[in-house]
């Protein structure tokens, strides 16, 4: 009978053994709502996409995904929340070209972006959009550079933030084009477009969920894309580069977590993220503001958010801007 107890509490050892070594994060996850942080205001681009993306994960993964609008700094006060965040996958971040431009833009940052959060998923590809005020005199691409260089400094763009590639679109432009323009940040492009269609302030490189929604409501007009050729879903809307050669801007959203985060959860996240691009409804909600759905895996999605911070910086020194 001792014997047979001896056994009875080995086995039992042994499987307690076996729990022990599984993840609490990873055996149930998500057991409870998880917490997805954007740095941008609500209506803009980036909450448009995160909100259609959430409620399908939602769906998929039986708990609530939460969108956060944590605004300001480019987005780079979201990033700071994310980072300092348990790295248990119940807060995520939303990345985005920001967060490539940031690293070499801002001079002070308080974490390093690349070391501090690891890749999650690639939701979507994207192209920025140059837009007017109605009330604004040109009407293409070359009207508008004309114009610009007959009104040195009485032109002002507005940008969702200092270090957004909406910023920076408009930079890169200023430099090819040699336009002197006045840049007048705000804290996302949802906030800015009243500005712009009173024409406070005359134009904006808007991502193109948010601007296209501005054009096909006829608030403002639509010059141009910063893609290199146009983009699939606006083909009558010309490239910028047809106008100035070799200019281009196309961005990227995604997903990243807490450097730590279990590779268990990066997988069942990655794995829902690409079941969610491969639904027709969710594809059309996406095309439909204009992107181009994009799933990697988290190994992908790092080398091309690695391969975008070092462009952004390229073009950041070329462009001769900093932010403190």
């Amino acid at each position: 009978m001792l014997r047979i107890l001896r056994r009875g509490v080995f086995g039992l050892v042994i499987l307690a053994s076996l729990f022990s070594n599984t993840s609490p994060a990873s055996a149930a996850y998500p057991d409870r709502p998880v917490h997805w942080l954007i740095g941008f205001a609500a209506g803009g681009p980036v909450d448009i996409v995160a909100r259609i993306m959430a409620q399908w994960l939602s769906d998929k993964l039986g708990q609530q995904v939460i969108v956060e609008n944590r605004t300001g700094s480019g987005g780079n006060i979201a990033a700071a929340a994310a980072i300092n965040a348990p790295p248990d996958g119940y807060t995520l971040l939303f990345v985005a070209p920001n967060n490539a431009i940031s690293t070499s833009l801002y001079k002070k940052l308080p974490f390093d972006f690349l070391r501090d959060t690891v890749p999650v998923a690639s939701i979507m590809q994207l192209t920025n959009m140059l837009v007017v005020s109605n009330a604004f005199p040109a009407k293409t691409v070359q009207e508008f550079v004309d114009y610009c260089k007959a009104n040195p400094g009485k032109i002002s763009y507005a940008s969702s933030g200092n270090g957004t590639s909406v910023h920076m679109s408009a930079e890169l432009f200023k430099v090819m084009t040699k336009c002197d323009m006045v840049h007048v940040p705000y804290r996302g492009s949802a906030i800015a477009f009243p500005d712009i269609i009173s024409n406070k302030v005359q134009l904006i490189f808007d991502n193109l969920p948010s601007a296209l929604e501005q054009v096909k409501g006829g608030n403002v007009r639509a010059l141009g894309v910063t893609s290199p050729q146009r983009w699939p879903s606006v083909p009558d809307v010309p490239a910028i580069a047809e106008t100035v050669p070799g200019f281009e801007s196309v961005g990227f959203y995604g997903i990243s977590a807490p450097k730590g985060t279990p590779p268990e959860v990066i997988e069942t996240l990655n794995k829902a993220v690409g079941e969610a691009l491969k639904d027709p409804k969710l594809v059309a909600k996406l095309t439909e503001v204009g992107g181009l759905p994009k799933a990697m895996t988290p190994a992908e999605f790092g080398k091309l958010v690695a391969g975008e911070t070092e462009k952004w910086r390229k073009v950041v020194e070329f462009a001769g801007v900093s932010v403190d």
